[in-house]
């Protein structure tokens, strides 16, 4: 089934339970501070929902229809589909809702082409997967993932000295029917606008704290657990005009706070297991699948700020500089790039997983090593982009009046547009590019994505971690190997 942007907003209204600092969230489809990102995330669904989108945004299976992110795919045929549907949907949002319904779907479809990974943690997790993934297609389900612990938990000397519990969530307690969870878990980044959160654990967990390594899934409106925002950016805004992104695309940041929240047994997939906690993401291809994802999302922001730059230099005529066009062309080069390798990731799909026990179906992946290296190649390159675009704009932004409001005073409004106005561009016009332009490179909105895209996936040691994970070493040591057997040695040298 596929939701409609009504239907998912009422779903949304689940009793819920979000903080804004003291405040209590009572709807947070109405509420000033989360209402438009609301509107932007159902608009999202309506897209879907549309017939003239059907081919790009589902696919069809038994006689039923499913969000193309769903697909497990058989052929590269089928990973094409996969990614014009990733790119359609970051397109919508110019790449900035870093988990949109098709981020964390695309790890647990990952993890349903390879559930016999399942068996070494115990008999009727994988069935719990598979059922799991087939309910989320099913309803259309908006999930959003929180997989790390709480800063502090690394350190539990400290909490023991104050005798206080080690704050990370874990399993207190063990029922019949299912179990029963308490602690925080960060960051369930979309958490606030999702249907339902999948707690698990990207970090290594210490022997002795098997408690831990518990991974489910929670409806977000279940009684016990509440999400603790950040500032939402849209809260205190004025007016959309002046923060056009940051009014509508501010997917939010949470903690996930659970007090003694039940979850059954049937919603469990890895529980007292820390090595296969981990790496359930690694040894199916959920995270593969997940981070391709991401790629594409970020492309569709590199062709957002690649536009935003050419325009900016036009508006000033200083495109007609040569040394401003070669920094044009550079941009265009490394959208370029990252297109050229979310393409190669295709193209050198792999053979992998292959066929499970017991399942009649083969499954591809795209290339791993070349996900991986766009990964390196987006943590590394956004802020020297977002840098680029801020020299290129200059003080131009400094320049404006302090809001749109002066367009509301007619004697203002006329000094405005003379004076303001340039041989390229009228000054109402202007405004409208550098408030844009501003909301990329410098408001609290643009601040949080230039920290977001330098850690999405971890620090920078964390994602060379998988390049160095996936890299074919016997292979280069053989090349290496091969010149230096052929190597000749003098005889007064043997």
């Amino acid at each position: 089934m596929l939701k409609t942007g009504k239907e998912y907003l009422e779903g949304l209204r689940d009793g819920r339970v979000v903080y804004i600092g003291g405040e209590k969230v009572e709807d947070v489809t109405t509420h000033p501070a989360f209402a438009e990102s609301a509107k932007s995330m159902a608009a999202l669904y309506d897209m879907k929902a549309d017939s003239a989108n059907r081919d790009v945004m589902s696919y069809e299976e038994d006689g039923e229809r499913f969000s193309m992110y769903y697909l497990r795919p058989k052929n590269q045929d089928d990973l094409r589909k996969r990614m014009r549907a990733h790119k359609r949907i970051a397109d919508e949002t110019c790449g900035l809702f870093g988990r949109s319904p098709d981020h964390v779907s695309s790890f647990v479809t990952g993890l349903a082409m390879k559930p016999d990974v399942f068996d070494k943690i115990g008999p009727g997790y994988g069935d719990n997967l598979m059922a799991h993934y087939d309910y989320m297609r099913r309803h259309d389900i908006y999930a959003a993932y929180a997989v790390l612990p709480p800063a502090g938990a690394r350190n539990p000397e400290f909490y023991q000295k104050k005798e206080m519990p080690v704050p990370t969530l874990k399993v207190v307690e063990e029922r019949d029917d299912g179990v029963v969870i308490s602690g925080m878990k960060m960051l369930a980044t979309g958490g606030v606008y999702a249907d339902e959160l999948w707690i698990g654990n990207l970090l290594p967990i210490a022997d002795g704290r098997e408690a831990e390594a518990i991974t489910c899934a929670v409806p977000c409106g279940t009684p016990g657990l509440t999400l603790w925002s950040r500032k939402p950016f849209g809260q205190d805004l004025r007016n959309k005009f002046d923060y056009p992104l940051s009014a509508k695309y501010d997917e939010s940041d949470a903690m996930v706070l659970c007090d003694n929240v039940f979850v059954p047994w049937e919603k469990v997939f890895v529980h007292d297991n820390a090595e296969m906690s981990r790496g359930i993401y690694v040894q199916t291809p959920s995270h593969a699948m997940g981070n391709h994802q991401s790629n594409i999302r970020f492309w569709a922001k590199m062709q957002l700020l690649t536009g935003v730059l050419s325009r900016i230099t036009q508006s000033s005529g200083n495109n007609q500089i040569p040394a401003v066009a070669d920094q044009l062309g550079r941009m265009a080069a490394l959208e370029a790039t990252l297109g050229g390798m979310i393409h190669g990731q295709i193209e050198a799909a792999e053979n992998w997983p292959g066929t499970a026990d017991g399942a009649p179906e083969d499954y591809v992946t795209i290339n791993r090593r070349y996900m991986y290296a766009a990964l390196n190649w987006c943590t590394e390159n956004h802020s020297m982009i977002i840098e680029m675009l801020r020299e290129l704009m200059g003080g131009g932004v400094f320049q404006m009046p302090a809001d749109v409001s002066v367009m509301a005073n007619p004697e203002l409004r006329e000094k405005f547009e003379q004076f303001w106005a340039t041989p390229f561009l009228e000054s109402f016009d202007r405004m409208k590019l550098y408030r844009l332009a501003w909301d990329l490179v410098g408001s609290e909105f643009a601040g949080r994505h230039t920290t977001y895209e330098k850690f999405y996936a971890g620090s920078f040691f964390v994602v060379r971690n998988h390049s160095f994970r996936e890299a074919p070493w016997d292979e280069f040591h053989k090349i290496v190997d091969r010149q230096l057997d052929a190597m000749e040695v003098p005889e007064d040298a043997q």
